[in-house]
């Protein structure tokens, strides 16, 4: 089993990132027993649905707010499509406390999103742990351009008590970035996976408040980090293989710096 999984990791990772979904369907297919440590894993496009209790109001779907095949939204917190009322007796729900957080988180990062992002969709899903006051999650943003340019960030979160009134938060960070121009046939896609922890007081006055502090202050800074990263990694790259491909062809040297050209603007259009 380990073996197959190791394998199917190492395969996705050779793959195409722009056909990630097709390909982690083809490989359940053929080993159904390790579709749950695969979805659970590996990161893929968020998908958008609408809560239709909410007016239609778009979330972000991703294998931690899945339950059947249904998803929960962050707004109204009811799975969409509607689940039998058997499934929806084992259907996982934070507790009480945790969904008054989960509500403001949504409410914050709605907020970070329209002032970072000038657009998009975010959402964040919280769920219990086992010690009391601790929780895990995930906070979601997708930003799509005008030209199939598309930026999915993914930070899954773990906050634990560490001492006190300290809390130890542990950040898993994926960017997938897929940047296409159909007119010059270019296309550039990946993702890049960082690992954070960081540990931050918490008022326990307003222990609501300080985690959606806490918690915005890393993602904040790990954001930074990672756009930084992705300059470097793609564009950097992306100019030594035009430097490359370079004919003394005037044509064919305007041509490639056009496409550098078109994938910056891209980003920058994110």
């Amino acid at each position: 089993m380990d073996e197959k999984y190791d394998a199917a990791l190492d395969l996705l990772r050779r793959l195409d990132p722009s056909n990630l979904n097709e390909n982690l369907e083809r490989i359940i297919g053929l080993e159904p027993e390790l579709a749950e440590d695969l979805l659970s894993s590996i990161d893929v496009p968020l998908k958008v649905q609408q809560d239709k209790k909410q007016s239609g109001r778009a979330y972000l779907c991703c294998d931690y707010n899945r339950d059947v095949d249904s998803y929960r939204s962050p707004w109204s917190n009811e799975y969409f499509p509607e689940l039998s009322a058997q499934d929806l007796e084992e259907s996982p729900f934070p507790s009480k406390e945790l969904r008054e957080l989960e509500v403001l988180a949504n409410d914050s990062f709605d907020v970070y999103r329209d002032l970072y992002y000038e657009g998009g969709i975010s959402s964040v899903y919280l769920w219990d742990l086992d010690e009391e006051g601790e929780f895990a999650g995930v906070v979601l943003f997708k930003k799509e351009g005008a030209n199939s340019e598309v930026w999915d960030s993914i930070h899954v979160i773990e906050a634990t008590r560490s001492e006190g009134d300290m809390f130890t938060y542990r950040l898993t960070s994926t960017i997938i970035l897929y940047l296409e121009n159909n007119g010059r046939k270019t296309a550039l896609s990946g993702n890049l996976t960082r690992q954070t922890e960081k540990d931050s007081k918490v008022d326990s006055q307003d222990a609501h408040q300080s985690h959606i502090t806490n918690l915005g202050t890393l993602i904040e800074e790990v954001e930074s980090q990672l756009r930084t990263q992705l300059e470097i990694v793609y564009f950097e790259k992306t100019r030594d293989i035009f430097h490359q491909t370079r004919t003394q062809n005037s044509a064919t040297a305007e041509l490639n710096k056009n496409n550098q050209e078109e994938i910056v603007k891209g980003l920058q259009n994110l």
